[in-house]
């Protein structure tokens, strides 16, 4: 993955941060202080909320929820890239239908929310974080099995350290999250919120493969591994680390 696609896929999560903060639907992650009760204010455009209660604690499921058809759709091209690449295996299928059970998961987190439906909410977070860390390790093994030059390797290492902090983030924001200490609750959302941009980090890297992309790709797909092609980088030819940029391929994208 270059520069720019880390830097515009890891700015997703800082966009989405800021625009929950100056409508309202969360306060600042550096306001560590919570009042019990105190004077709603009037909401200023563009300003944080200064009258922050426990309701306020900066926990991402409490920020609106981008739309989930973009996560479908890397899912997908991603399942037919593998059986181009390689062949059918359940490690794939069960990365797509992990894929998919994280969207469903984030369309419940999305159109229930805390204040009108908080047991359905909660279910959706609980399905959509268990299930997007699931993808992103089998990916990690997918990664590695489809891996022919020294690039897809390190990329596949890149990953890897990727999952392995947004194991770390979840597990502690789980943690955090059941204790009912202002503080806890807190350092819970920060967890949150440095599993999403880790998780959405990963998502960029595959701008690493999806260069290759091609209308055979989504007829390998569809064909369920029927016609494979023999084994070759993911990201390219071995000779180069440049995207395959042909027109069809970016007519696909």
């Amino acid at each position: 993955m270059d520069n720019g696609s880390a830097l515009a896929t890891a700015s997703v999560g800082g966009v989405w941060y800021a625009m929950a903060v100056m409508n309202h639907h969360v306060c600042p992650v550096e306001n560590w202080s919570y009042n019990v009760t105190c004077t709603e204010e009037q909401p200023r455009p563009g300003f944080p909320k200064t009258c922050c209660t426990v309701q306020d604690i900066p926990l991402i499921r409490s920020a609106p929820v981008p739309i989930p058809f973009d996560l479908v759709m890397v899912c997908l091209l991603r399942y037919a890239q593998v059986i181009e690449h390689s062949h059918q295996c359940w490690v794939n299928t069960s990365a797509l239908v992990s894929g998919c059970t994280n969207a469903v998961g984030l369309v419940m987190v999305g159109n229930f929310q805390v204040d009108h439906a908080k047991s359905l909410h909660y279910v959706g977070a609980g399905v959509a974080f268990p299930a997007g860390l699931l993808f992103v390790c089998l990916q990690c093994v997918l990664t590695y099995r489809v891996a022919v030059t020294a690039l897809d390797y390190w990329m596949a290492h890149f990953r890897v350290a990727l999952a392995l902090g947004a194991m770390v983030s979840l597990v502690l924001s789980g943690i955090f999250f059941v204790h009912e200490s202002f503080v806890l609750q807190h350092a819970a959302a920060i967890c949150e919120w440095v599993f999403t941009v880790d998780i959405l980090v990963f998502y960029g890297t595959f701008t690493y493969e999806f260069g290759t992309v091609t209308s055979e790709t989504m007829m390998a797909g569809l064909q369920l591994g029927g016609a494979t092609k023999g084994l070759k980088s993911p990201g390219g030819s071995s000779t180069s680390t440049h995207l395959n940029c042909t027109p069809e391929s970016i007519a696909m994208l």
